[in-house]
């Protein structure tokens, strides 16, 4: 009778597992890793879901557009978390997302109405140096330094598709000119923000294209303050990352669901001292002490998202060209 009792609690128990709903999340690999917020994210949501989180990492933010376009409405992903402005008119451009019908109070520097993606984190890129290094407060005064950076691949990655358009935005038609000096200042370009910045870490450059909130993660994780960003006179482009459900989804409540949870102060608390970006939602602990030290750019740069893509094959362009000269 025992082993039938057994046998009986272990059919339930698979049974259970089984009708488990799964949601599944596309991001990029920093967001998943064991120092990033995907664990504390997904603790967090299983919480209140009564289904299992899946995050599934994809590379670069970037990449996530690619590989969505590859797989189409046969894509496992209920929900991309990575995107940003520079890549939503794309994103929306192939029919893939559905609309939310998420509201928030949010502390973005822009009015957010987008009816696809609803936004997480935003910050502006710079670049992360040594406190004792004297850094040049523009991108031509860069060009004819002779310090070396490290920049990422702006087909694979959103911080290397920023700095494009930082440099296309501030510059217009000047910035074939301004990549062609930088040419020689580039040490690499890696396919992803984690190998660059591990390279700048490793002392391989004197300078890596991250963001401007990036030296808070060595200020308040290391107690090291040896770190700040350049500050550029041009000014610095902004970027806000947002997630968007697909329409394909077969839980569509459940992802529904994760949208709302995503504004909400117990996902926004996680993402200053994990993804080290501004909470599109400030949390009602406000900030960690150390992120009022770092620098605030006196002239935010961004393209609209409506007209993004053209400014982006412009400059992606522009940049290919001086890179293989």
């Amino acid at each position: 009778m025992k082993y039938l009792a057994l046998a009986t609690g272990l059919l339930a128990a698979t049974q259970a597992v089984a009708e488990t709903p799964v949601l599944t999340i596309y991001t990029y690999d920093s967001f998943v890793s064991e120092w990033g917020p995907g664990p504390a994210v997904e603790k967090a949501f299983e919480e209140t879901c009564a289904c299992d989180l899946q995050f599934v990492g994809t590379g670069d933010g970037a990449a996530l557009l690619g590989r969505l376009k590859l797989e189409g409405a046969r894509s496992d992903a209920d929900i991309v978390l990575g995107l940003d402005t520079s890549l939503t008119g794309a994103a929306a451009a192939t029919g893939l997302f559905a609309p939310h019908a998420v509201t928030a109070a949010y502390d973005l520097p822009i009015a957010w109405n987008d009816p696809l993606f609803v936004p997480y984190d935003w910050g502006y890129f710079a670049f992360v140096k040594n406190t004792t290094l004297s850094a040049p407060t523009d991108f031509r005064a860069l060009a004819d330094s002779d310090l070396k950076i490290v920049i990422q691949d702006p087909r694979s990655s959103t911080p290397g598709l920023g700095l494009l358009m930082w440099v296309k935005t501030a510059y217009g038609d000047e910035a074939p000119a301004i990549w062609a000096g930088l040419a020689d200042n580039i040490v690499t370009v890696t396919k992803g923000w984690s190998e660059a910045y591990g390279l700048f870490l490793e002392g391989e450059a004197d300078m890596v294209l991250s963001y401007t909130t990036s030296p808070a993660y060595h200020l308040i994780a290391e107690e090291d303050a040896s770190k700040d960003t350049a500050a550029f006179t041009e000014g610095h482009y902004m970027q806000i990352e947002v997630a968007g459900k697909l329409a394909a989804t077969d839980q569509p409540e459940l992802a529904d669901q994760f949208l709302a949870f995503m504004v909400s102060d117990a996902f926004q608390s996680i993402i200053p001292t994990t993804n080290w970006m501004y909470p599109a939602v400030t949390p009602k602990s406000g900030l960690p002490a150390g992120f009022e030290t770092m620098i605030v750019p006196q002239k935010a740069l961004l393209v609209p998202a409506d007209q993004a893509d053209a400014v982006r094959d412009q400059a992606l362009a522009e940049w290919l060209t001086a890179l293989t000269k």
